[in-house]
Protein backbone atom coordinates (compact mmCIF):
# COMPACT_ATOMS: atom_id res chain seq x y z
CA UNK A 1 0.00 0.00 0.00
CA UNK A 2 1.13 3.75 -0.74
CA UNK A 3 1.83 5.43 2.01
CA UNK A 4 3.33 9.06 2.21
CA UNK A 5 6.93 8.30 3.11
CA UNK A 6 7.30 5.58 -0.23
CA UNK A 7 5.61 7.98 -2.23
CA UNK A 8 8.55 10.93 -1.00
CA UNK A 9 11.32 8.14 -1.38
CA UNK A 10 10.31 7.26 -4.91
CA UNK A 11 10.36 10.98 -6.11
CA UNK A 12 13.84 11.70 -4.56
CA UNK A 13 15.17 8.33 -6.48
CA UNK A 14 13.28 10.12 -10.05
CA UNK A 15 14.37 13.73 -9.17
CA UNK A 16 17.94 11.86 -8.58
CA UNK A 17 17.99 10.25 -11.58
CA UNK A 18 16.77 13.37 -13.33
CA UNK A 19 19.61 15.36 -11.56
CA UNK A 20 22.49 12.89 -12.76
CA UNK A 21 20.57 14.02 -16.80
CA UNK A 22 21.07 17.56 -16.03
CA UNK A 23 24.44 16.94 -14.68
CA UNK A 24 25.87 16.19 -18.35
CA UNK A 25 24.09 18.84 -19.70
CA UNK A 26 26.24 21.35 -17.28
CA UNK A 27 28.74 22.18 -19.37
CA UNK A 28 26.02 23.42 -22.36
CA UNK A 29 25.72 26.81 -23.46
CA UNK A 30 21.78 26.50 -22.94
CA UNK A 31 20.46 28.89 -20.48
CA UNK A 32 18.33 27.59 -17.56
CA UNK A 33 19.79 24.35 -17.30
CA UNK A 34 22.28 25.43 -14.27
CA UNK A 35 18.64 26.17 -12.21
CA UNK A 36 16.76 23.07 -13.24
CA UNK A 37 19.77 21.74 -12.16
CA UNK A 38 19.69 23.20 -8.40
CA UNK A 39 15.91 22.73 -8.87
CA UNK A 40 15.90 19.03 -8.91
CA UNK A 41 19.05 19.01 -6.29
CA UNK A 42 16.91 21.45 -3.79
CA UNK A 43 14.07 18.37 -4.53
CA UNK A 44 16.57 15.70 -3.36
CA UNK A 45 17.24 17.13 -0.15
CA UNK A 46 13.86 17.97 0.77
CA UNK A 47 12.07 15.19 -0.24
CA UNK A 48 14.20 12.42 2.23
CA UNK A 49 13.79 14.95 4.79
CA UNK A 50 10.19 15.00 4.96
CA UNK A 51 9.96 11.70 4.44
CA UNK A 52 12.09 11.35 7.66
CA UNK A 53 9.30 13.36 9.84
CA UNK A 54 9.45 11.92 13.14
CA UNK A 55 13.23 10.37 13.26
CA UNK A 56 14.39 13.63 13.21
CA UNK A 57 13.73 17.10 14.22
CA UNK A 58 10.66 18.79 13.23
CA UNK A 59 12.72 21.79 12.28
CA UNK A 60 14.17 20.02 9.53
CA UNK A 61 11.17 18.11 8.47
CA UNK A 62 8.77 20.91 8.38
CA UNK A 63 10.33 24.23 8.11
CA UNK A 64 13.91 22.85 6.28
CA UNK A 65 12.31 20.74 4.26
CA UNK A 66 9.02 22.55 2.73
CA UNK A 67 11.05 26.03 2.17
CA UNK A 68 13.87 23.61 0.23
CA UNK A 69 11.26 22.38 -1.84
CA UNK A 70 9.55 25.53 -2.35
CA UNK A 71 12.77 26.67 -3.13
CA UNK A 72 12.78 23.83 -5.74
CA UNK A 73 9.70 25.42 -7.79
CA UNK A 74 11.32 28.85 -7.43
CA UNK A 75 14.56 27.83 -9.12
CA UNK A 76 12.77 25.57 -11.81
CA UNK A 77 10.61 28.71 -12.43
CA UNK A 78 14.12 30.80 -12.91
CA UNK A 79 15.10 28.09 -15.55
CA UNK A 80 12.36 28.55 -17.56
CA UNK A 81 12.58 32.27 -17.38
CA UNK A 82 16.21 31.88 -18.45
CA UNK A 83 15.79 29.21 -21.05
CA UNK A 84 13.43 31.69 -22.90
CA UNK A 85 15.52 34.75 -22.51
CA UNK A 86 13.27 36.50 -19.57
CA UNK A 87 14.33 38.40 -16.28
CA UNK A 88 14.31 36.74 -13.65
CA UNK A 89 12.39 37.81 -10.81
CA UNK A 90 14.40 36.84 -8.30
CA UNK A 91 13.03 39.00 -5.35
CA UNK A 92 9.09 37.83 -5.70
CA UNK A 93 10.35 34.35 -5.92
CA UNK A 94 12.74 34.15 -3.00
CA UNK A 95 10.01 36.71 -1.12
CA UNK A 96 7.60 33.30 -1.54
CA UNK A 97 10.11 31.17 -0.53
CA UNK A 98 9.79 32.87 2.55
CA UNK A 99 6.90 33.20 3.08
CA UNK A 100 6.01 29.22 3.02
CA UNK A 101 8.65 28.95 5.48
CA UNK A 102 6.92 31.48 7.74
CA UNK A 103 4.10 29.63 7.30
CA UNK A 104 6.31 26.27 8.04
CA UNK A 105 7.48 27.65 10.95
CA UNK A 106 4.51 29.56 12.27
CA UNK A 107 1.71 26.91 11.93
CA UNK A 108 4.14 23.98 13.83
CA UNK A 109 5.61 26.50 16.70
CA UNK A 110 3.43 29.31 17.19
CA UNK A 111 -0.33 26.79 16.58
CA UNK A 112 0.32 23.66 15.45
CA UNK A 113 -2.09 23.35 12.13
CA UNK A 114 -1.02 20.87 9.76
CA UNK A 115 -3.58 21.42 7.39
CA UNK A 116 -2.69 25.14 6.71
CA UNK A 117 0.99 24.23 6.49
CA UNK A 118 -0.37 21.79 3.53
CA UNK A 119 -2.59 24.67 2.10
CA UNK A 120 0.33 27.04 2.04
CA UNK A 121 2.68 24.67 0.34
CA UNK A 122 0.57 23.70 -1.89
CA UNK A 123 -0.96 27.57 -2.70
CA UNK A 124 2.74 27.98 -3.39
CA UNK A 125 3.09 25.36 -5.73
CA UNK A 126 -0.02 25.72 -7.82
CA UNK A 127 1.22 29.48 -8.26
CA UNK A 128 4.09 28.54 -9.66
CA UNK A 129 3.13 25.40 -11.59
CA UNK A 130 0.57 28.49 -13.32
CA UNK A 131 3.77 30.95 -13.85
CA UNK A 132 5.60 28.09 -15.49
CA UNK A 133 2.64 27.50 -17.86
CA UNK A 134 2.29 31.07 -18.64
CA UNK A 135 6.03 32.21 -19.16
CA UNK A 136 5.74 28.69 -21.68
CA UNK A 137 2.83 29.88 -23.48
CA UNK A 138 3.48 33.27 -23.54
CA UNK A 139 7.31 33.76 -24.80
CA UNK A 140 7.68 29.82 -26.89
CA UNK A 141 10.40 31.20 -29.58
CA UNK A 142 8.57 31.20 -32.47
CA UNK A 143 10.87 29.11 -34.51
CA UNK A 144 11.21 26.23 -32.42
CA UNK A 145 8.71 23.26 -32.22
CA UNK A 146 6.02 24.07 -29.96
CA UNK A 147 5.39 20.63 -28.95
CA UNK A 148 7.47 20.86 -25.91
CA UNK A 149 6.40 23.95 -24.97
CA UNK A 150 2.71 22.92 -24.87
CA UNK A 151 3.74 19.71 -23.19
CA UNK A 152 5.12 21.23 -20.64
CA UNK A 153 2.50 24.22 -20.46
CA UNK A 154 -0.27 21.42 -20.12
CA UNK A 155 1.11 19.76 -17.54
CA UNK A 156 2.04 22.76 -15.25
CA UNK A 157 -1.86 22.94 -15.49
CA UNK A 158 -2.70 19.29 -14.39
CA UNK A 159 -0.37 19.49 -11.33
CA UNK A 160 -1.15 23.36 -10.51
CA UNK A 161 -4.92 21.62 -10.85
CA UNK A 162 -3.65 19.00 -8.26
CA UNK A 163 -2.91 21.01 -5.54
CA UNK A 164 -5.77 23.40 -5.35
CA UNK A 165 -7.59 20.49 -5.15
CA UNK A 166 -4.85 19.10 -2.32
CA UNK A 167 -4.89 22.64 -1.05
CA UNK A 168 -8.72 22.81 -0.67
CA UNK A 169 -8.96 19.37 0.45
CA UNK A 170 -6.89 20.46 3.88
CA UNK A 171 -8.72 23.45 4.23
CA UNK A 172 -11.81 22.44 6.58
CA UNK A 173 -9.90 19.64 7.97
CA UNK A 174 -9.39 20.03 11.85
CA UNK A 175 -6.17 19.91 13.04
CA UNK A 176 -7.72 16.65 15.68
CA UNK A 177 -8.11 15.11 11.83
CA UNK A 178 -5.22 16.32 10.24
CA UNK A 179 -3.31 12.52 10.77
CA UNK A 180 -6.46 10.91 8.98
CA UNK A 181 -6.75 12.96 6.04
CA UNK A 182 -2.97 12.72 5.37
CA UNK A 183 -3.55 9.14 4.84
CA UNK A 184 -6.91 9.04 3.16
CA UNK A 185 -6.42 7.31 -0.41
CA UNK A 186 -8.00 10.97 -1.57
CA UNK A 187 -4.81 12.67 -0.53
CA UNK A 188 -2.33 9.91 -1.45
CA UNK A 189 -3.83 10.39 -5.20
CA UNK A 190 -3.59 13.62 -4.88
CA UNK A 191 0.12 13.65 -3.28
CA UNK A 192 1.36 10.33 -5.88
CA UNK A 193 0.46 13.01 -8.85
CA UNK A 194 1.81 16.17 -7.17
CA UNK A 195 5.09 14.02 -6.41
CA UNK A 196 5.80 13.72 -10.37
CA UNK A 197 5.62 17.61 -10.60
CA UNK A 198 9.39 17.73 -10.71
CA UNK A 199 10.57 14.73 -12.88
CA UNK A 200 8.13 15.50 -15.14
CA UNK A 201 8.93 18.76 -15.86
CA UNK A 202 12.58 18.11 -15.37
CA UNK A 203 12.04 15.73 -18.32
CA UNK A 204 10.22 18.11 -20.59
CA UNK A 205 13.25 20.66 -19.53
CA UNK A 206 15.77 18.36 -20.86
CA UNK A 207 13.45 17.86 -23.92
CA UNK A 208 13.49 21.43 -24.51
CA UNK A 209 17.40 21.55 -23.78
CA UNK A 210 17.70 18.94 -26.81
CA UNK A 211 15.86 20.73 -29.23
CA UNK A 212 17.48 23.88 -28.05
CA UNK A 213 21.11 22.15 -29.30
CA UNK A 214 19.64 20.56 -31.83
CA UNK A 215 17.93 23.92 -33.38
CA UNK A 216 21.83 25.51 -33.05
CA UNK A 217 23.53 22.24 -34.57
CA UNK A 218 21.58 22.97 -37.80
CA UNK A 219 21.79 26.63 -37.97
CA UNK A 220 25.32 26.29 -37.81
CA UNK A 221 25.23 23.87 -40.29
CA UNK A 222 22.68 25.73 -42.95
CA UNK A 223 24.59 28.96 -42.11
CA UNK A 224 27.96 30.21 -43.09
CA UNK A 225 29.76 30.65 -39.27
CA UNK A 226 31.28 34.41 -40.40
CA UNK A 227 28.60 36.05 -42.56
CA UNK A 228 25.43 34.75 -41.13
CA UNK A 229 24.28 33.83 -44.98
CA UNK A 230 23.30 30.79 -46.36
CA UNK A 231 25.58 28.02 -46.47
CA UNK A 232 26.15 26.28 -49.96
CA UNK A 233 24.44 23.29 -49.29
CA UNK A 234 21.83 24.78 -47.80
CA UNK A 235 21.34 27.47 -50.52
CA UNK A 236 21.32 24.56 -52.95
CA UNK A 237 18.35 23.16 -51.09
CA UNK A 238 16.30 26.03 -50.64
CA UNK A 239 17.41 26.89 -54.66
CA UNK A 240 15.40 23.47 -55.65
CA UNK A 241 12.54 23.76 -53.73
CA UNK A 242 11.54 27.44 -55.36
CA UNK A 243 12.57 26.38 -58.17
CA UNK A 244 9.94 23.09 -57.89
CA UNK A 245 7.23 26.10 -57.00
CA UNK A 246 7.75 28.23 -59.24
CA UNK A 247 5.21 29.51 -62.16
CA UNK A 248 5.79 30.78 -65.46
CA UNK A 249 4.90 34.09 -64.42
CA UNK A 250 6.62 34.42 -61.51
CA UNK A 251 9.76 33.32 -62.27
CA UNK A 252 13.03 32.76 -60.06
CA UNK A 253 16.03 34.69 -60.74
CA UNK A 254 19.36 34.24 -59.80
CA UNK A 255 22.17 36.70 -58.90
CA UNK A 256 25.53 35.37 -59.01
CA UNK A 257 27.53 38.19 -57.21
CA UNK A 258 31.37 38.10 -56.98
CA UNK A 259 33.50 40.56 -54.77
CA UNK A 260 36.30 42.23 -56.85
CA UNK A 261 39.78 41.87 -56.68
CA UNK A 262 39.38 40.31 -52.84
CA UNK A 263 42.66 38.58 -52.41
CA UNK A 264 44.13 42.32 -53.12
CA UNK A 265 42.04 42.99 -50.01
CA UNK A 266 43.25 40.39 -48.05
CA UNK A 267 46.22 41.18 -49.02
CA UNK A 268 46.27 44.95 -48.34
CA UNK A 269 44.08 44.75 -45.16
CA UNK A 270 45.05 41.87 -43.87
CA UNK A 271 42.33 38.85 -43.55
CA UNK A 272 40.61 40.52 -40.61
CA UNK A 273 39.90 43.18 -43.12
CA UNK A 274 38.60 40.87 -45.80
CA UNK A 275 36.61 38.95 -42.89
CA UNK A 276 35.04 42.43 -42.51
CA UNK A 277 34.25 43.11 -46.11
CA UNK A 278 32.59 40.01 -46.43
CA UNK A 279 30.23 40.90 -43.42
CA UNK A 280 29.65 44.06 -44.15
CA UNK A 281 28.48 42.86 -47.76
CA UNK A 282 25.94 40.50 -46.14
CA UNK A 283 24.53 42.97 -43.99
CA UNK A 284 23.97 45.86 -47.08
CA UNK A 285 22.51 42.81 -48.67
CA UNK A 286 20.12 41.66 -46.38
CA UNK A 287 18.72 45.47 -46.64
CA UNK A 288 17.43 44.55 -49.71
CA UNK A 289 16.61 41.41 -49.45
CA UNK A 290 11.78 40.20 -48.97
CA UNK A 291 10.67 37.86 -47.41
CA UNK A 292 11.28 34.45 -48.78
CA UNK A 293 14.65 35.59 -51.02
CA UNK A 294 17.64 33.79 -50.02
CA UNK A 295 21.35 35.02 -49.61
CA UNK A 296 24.29 32.54 -49.63
CA UNK A 297 28.13 32.29 -49.81
CA UNK A 298 28.88 29.71 -52.40
CA UNK A 299 32.78 29.75 -51.66
CA UNK A 300 35.11 32.37 -50.95
CA UNK A 301 33.97 35.70 -51.99
CA UNK A 302 30.99 34.33 -53.96
CA UNK A 303 27.31 34.88 -53.00
CA UNK A 304 24.00 33.87 -54.32
CA UNK A 305 21.38 35.92 -54.26
CA UNK A 306 17.75 34.04 -55.01
CA UNK A 307 14.53 35.63 -56.24
CA UNK A 308 11.97 33.96 -56.32
CA UNK A 309 8.99 35.49 -58.32
CA UNK A 310 10.89 38.19 -59.87
CA UNK A 311 10.87 38.79 -63.26
CA UNK A 312 14.81 39.35 -64.73
CA UNK A 313 14.23 43.26 -65.75
CA UNK A 314 13.20 43.58 -62.00
CA UNK A 315 16.58 41.62 -60.71
CA UNK A 316 18.43 43.84 -62.95
CA UNK A 317 17.75 46.68 -60.69
CA UNK A 318 18.15 45.26 -57.68
CA UNK A 319 21.65 44.12 -58.70
CA UNK A 320 22.19 47.40 -60.00
CA UNK A 321 20.92 48.85 -56.41
CA UNK A 322 23.53 46.14 -54.99
CA UNK A 323 26.22 47.67 -57.34
CA UNK A 324 26.00 50.78 -56.25
CA UNK A 325 25.42 50.75 -52.56
CA UNK A 326 28.51 48.40 -52.25
CA UNK A 327 30.70 50.62 -54.64
CA UNK A 328 29.68 53.39 -52.16
CA UNK A 329 30.60 51.57 -48.93
CA UNK A 330 33.30 52.04 -46.89
CA UNK A 331 33.90 49.52 -44.41
CA UNK A 332 35.84 50.34 -41.29
CA UNK A 333 37.64 48.82 -38.64
CA UNK A 334 41.35 48.52 -36.50
CA UNK A 335 42.65 47.68 -40.20
CA UNK A 336 41.56 50.68 -41.57
CA UNK A 337 39.10 52.05 -44.29
CA UNK A 338 38.73 49.68 -47.10
CA UNK A 339 36.39 50.13 -50.62
CA UNK A 340 35.17 47.16 -52.79
CA UNK A 341 33.28 46.70 -55.66
CA UNK A 342 30.76 43.61 -56.94
CA UNK A 343 30.33 41.98 -60.35
CA UNK A 344 27.38 40.49 -60.94
CA UNK A 345 25.28 37.91 -62.89
CA UNK A 346 21.89 37.15 -63.56
CA UNK A 347 19.90 34.52 -65.22
CA UNK A 348 16.40 33.77 -64.93
CA UNK A 349 14.71 30.16 -64.17
CA UNK A 350 13.31 28.58 -67.50
CA UNK A 351 10.18 25.90 -67.19
CA UNK A 352 11.87 23.00 -65.36
CA UNK A 353 15.32 23.83 -64.85
CA UNK A 354 17.90 22.25 -62.50
CA UNK A 355 19.72 24.26 -59.88
CA UNK A 356 22.90 23.11 -61.90
CA UNK A 357 21.59 24.73 -65.40
CA UNK A 358 20.54 27.79 -63.44
CA UNK A 359 24.20 28.40 -61.80
CA UNK A 360 26.14 27.98 -65.00
CA UNK A 361 24.14 30.25 -66.69
CA UNK A 362 24.08 33.06 -64.19
CA UNK A 363 28.00 32.22 -63.99
CA UNK A 364 28.90 32.81 -67.46
CA UNK A 365 26.74 36.23 -67.27
CA UNK A 366 29.01 36.72 -63.99
CA UNK A 367 32.16 35.34 -65.90
CA UNK A 368 30.89 38.53 -69.26
CA UNK A 369 31.02 41.05 -66.18
CA UNK A 370 34.35 40.36 -65.04
CA UNK A 371 35.52 40.34 -67.98
CA UNK A 372 34.50 43.39 -69.14
CA UNK A 373 36.17 45.43 -66.50
CA UNK A 374 34.40 44.58 -63.18
CA UNK A 375 31.95 46.49 -61.21
CA UNK A 376 28.89 45.80 -63.18
CA UNK A 377 26.10 43.63 -63.93
CA UNK A 378 25.56 40.90 -67.06
CA UNK A 379 22.57 39.33 -68.03
CA UNK A 380 22.31 35.71 -68.92
CA UNK A 381 21.84 35.86 -73.12
CA UNK A 382 21.77 39.66 -73.37
CA UNK A 383 24.21 40.86 -75.98
CA UNK A 384 25.23 43.79 -74.14
CA UNK A 385 26.47 43.83 -69.92
CA UNK A 386 25.18 46.95 -68.10
CA UNK A 387 26.77 49.72 -69.00
CA UNK A 388 26.41 51.14 -65.63
CA UNK A 389 30.12 50.86 -64.23
CA UNK A 390 31.01 52.92 -60.81
CA UNK A 391 34.24 55.16 -61.54
CA UNK A 392 35.50 54.94 -57.35
CA UNK A 393 38.03 52.65 -55.99
CA UNK A 394 39.65 51.90 -59.31
CA UNK A 395 42.46 50.42 -57.54
CA UNK A 396 40.55 47.42 -55.83
CA UNK A 397 37.73 47.37 -58.73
Amino acid sequence: MLTVASILTTTALFSLAMLLVLGSLLRSPVAGVREWFAANLAMVISLPLLALRGSISDFASIVVANTVLALAGALYYAGCARFLNRPVPWLRLLAGVVLVGAAMAGWHYLEENLPMRVVASSAFSAAICLAISAILLRHRPADRSPYNFWFAAVMALLFAATQIARGLYFLPVPQAEAALALNNMWNIGLLTVGSIIMPTLTMIAVMMVHDNMMASVEEAVNHDHLTGALSRRRFETVSRKLLEAAQPTRPVTLLLIDLDHFKRINDTYGHAGGDEVLRAFVQMTCGFMRPGDALGRLGGEEFGLLLPATAQAEANGVGESLRMHAEQQVVCGEFGECRYSISIGIATAVRSETVDRLNARADRALYIAKNSGRNRVSLCDAEQPSDAAGAGNAALA
